[in-house]
């Protein structure tokens, strides 16, 4: 594990996307407690140096929103002594192993067909539409268990930016973040230390048509890869749409009472 100098965050050397959401600031001037939720990619490739540290943060409760087929493809989150690890399965845009099967073989025909003529942003979009729109109960008992003392907390999908970075957006809805400060703790999840890896198959094409292969499919997947201003406008759209603001969608979309949204606010804001 490294730790860079000028804001002194952790640089897990196995795990991507970990960072502290604490310090953004509310609409009513409050801030976001350090040291209580925290978002990351998977655990499954922890050092036994990012292991220490993670078991250091003194976590309640892992929430992982893998499926099975994320699991299958880079294994279960390695063990931290004392922690609650609680799988809550959210739909992952790229829809699983059968897909991170043509990224890792270089099967340029069939991703164009996925994804090339704008396919790659329209799939991101109506992945977020659906994660909001169908998922209220997972970030229902997410809020709730958090209200409920289930903090310190660690939230993780896969890569960390769509499923948590959704999860933590609703998260910080109920808590009050302003919109902008949402935003940009998003959008963090495209700095280069922090975004997630293909590894690619084993190849028998020469170098410099596998150089032409990869960069194609490196802008083919740039959508799924990105985390975009645009998706997270969407996952606020379908809000709007669905429930008209957020108060009602808390209180009828995820079944938070004005009470419980006190008792979050209570243990996750200074």
């Amino acid at each position: 594990m490294l730790v860079t100098s000028e804001a002194l965050e952790p640089v897990l050397a196995g795990v991507r996307n970990f960072r502290d959401v604490g310090g953004l600031p509310t609409e009513d001037g409050r801030r976001v407690r350090q040291g209580v939720l925290f978002r990351s990619g998977h655990l499954a490739h922890a050092t036994e140096e990012d292991t220490a540290f993670l078991a250091s943060l003194g976590l309640h409760t892992v929430f992982d929103f893998r499926n099975a087929a994320d699991q299958a493809l880079e294994g279960p989150d390695v063990s931290l002594p004392g922690v609650r690890n609680v799988n809550l399965p959210l739909s992952d845009p790229a829809e699983g192993a059968e897909f991170w099967q043509m990224v890792r073989d270089g099967q340029v025909a069939e991703l164009r067909e996925e994804l090339s003529g704008g396919r790659g942003v329209a799939r991101m979009q109506e992945a977020y539409e659906a994660i909001i729109r169908q998922r209220t109960a997972e970030h229902g008992r997410v809020l709730h268990e958090l209200a409920e003392g289930s903090v310190p907390v660690l939230m993780h999908c896969a890569a960390g930016k769509d499923r948590a970075g959704l999860s933590i957006a609703v998260t910080l809805l109920a808590l009050g973040v302003e919109r902008e400060a949402i935003e940009a703790d998003y959008l963090l999840s495209n700095e280069p230390h922090r975004r997630y890896r293909v590894h690619r198959g084993e190849h028998d094409r020469r170098e410099e048509q596998r150089r032409r292969v990869d960069a194609e499919v490196r802008e083919l997947l740039a959508p799924l890869f990105d985390a975009r201003p645009a998706y997270l406008a969407t996952a606020y759209a379908t809000i709007a749409a669905q429930w008209g603001d957020v108060d009602t969608y808390l209180r009828e979309g995820l079944g938070l009472t004005d009470a419980a949204r006190e008792r979050l606010r209570d243990r996750l804001l200074d």
